[in-house]
């Protein structure tokens, strides 16, 4: 990393959510008084070590109109998403050429995730901007992992010690990012996050382990426990 280096954010949000079965993607659902879209906008607009944010919206998003625009710290892009999460993202990446310079990095970020705290993206800042394949926030798995067949019986218990979820921003120089989501979509091969696009390339991203409470909302359930976290953090 060079001393000139600048960090921007990704947020793909251009999902529909219909396994979400809600009247509205699920980004724009509320809890604590906000859209989840708002919640995690403002934890990274606030960020200081963040240059900017990008945001990919669908096409003709109704929704986006009507949320309230907090303020922000840094500038705040808006641009279009494409057919997949993997197209999105790489539209986004797109759209920081017009800001961005070669040696940047770019924190791709889920929407979904509203309760990311400054203190893990610091953390993965001070870690992967040392890497040159960069790396991703994960959390290492507690449960015991079972591997079923395909009559949904357990036949085996799976070593769990080298397991972790991924989990976001995970974080990657530009340039790589841009080639590695290029190569995949070329080959049709719709990767379902950043690190797996990294990783076809022969590269190796570095794991660095962040906060359990950095869910990702995806069912409805899920909108009470986020609330429950965000008051947890708020009295932190």
């Amino acid at each position: 990393m060079t001393s000139t280096a600048r960090f921007w954010a990704v947020v793909p949000a251009a999902g529909s959510g219909k396994r979400f079965g809600a009247d509205r993607p699920k980004q724009y659902l509320q809890f604590a008084g906000q859209t989840i879209l708002e919640h995690t906008l403002i934890r990274l607009r606030h960020h200081p070590r963040l240059a900017g944010v990008v945001l990919v919206i669908a096409p003709n998003d109704p929704w986006w109109p009507k949320v309230k625009r907090f303020d922000g710290k840094i500038p705040l892009l808006v641009t279009h998403g494409g057919a997949e999460r993997c197209h999105s993202v790489l539209n986004g990446i797109d759209k920081l050429t017009d800001v961005a310079r070669a040696e940047d990095w770019v924190l791709v970020h889920d929407a979904a995730r509203p309760l990311v705290t400054a203190g893990d993206i610091n953390k993965l800042i001070d870690v992967v901007a040392h890497e040159a394949a960069g790396g991703l926030l994960a959390a290492k798995l507690s449960d015991t992992i079972k591997q079923a067949n395909e009559t949904e019986h357990s036949v085996a218990t799976v070593d769990r010690s080298r397991l972790w979820r991924a989990l976001t921003p995970q974080m990657f120089p530009l340039a790589l990012l841009r080639r590695a989501l290029s190569e995949a979509i070329a080959e049709q091969v719709l990767v379902t996050d950043e690190a797996s696009a990294v990783e076809r390339l022969g590269l190796k991203p570095r794991l660095v382990e962040g906060r359990a409470d950095n869910i990702k909302i995806t069912h409805a359930s899920d909108l009470a426990l986020a609330e429950f976290l965000w008051r947890q953090q708020q009295e932190e």
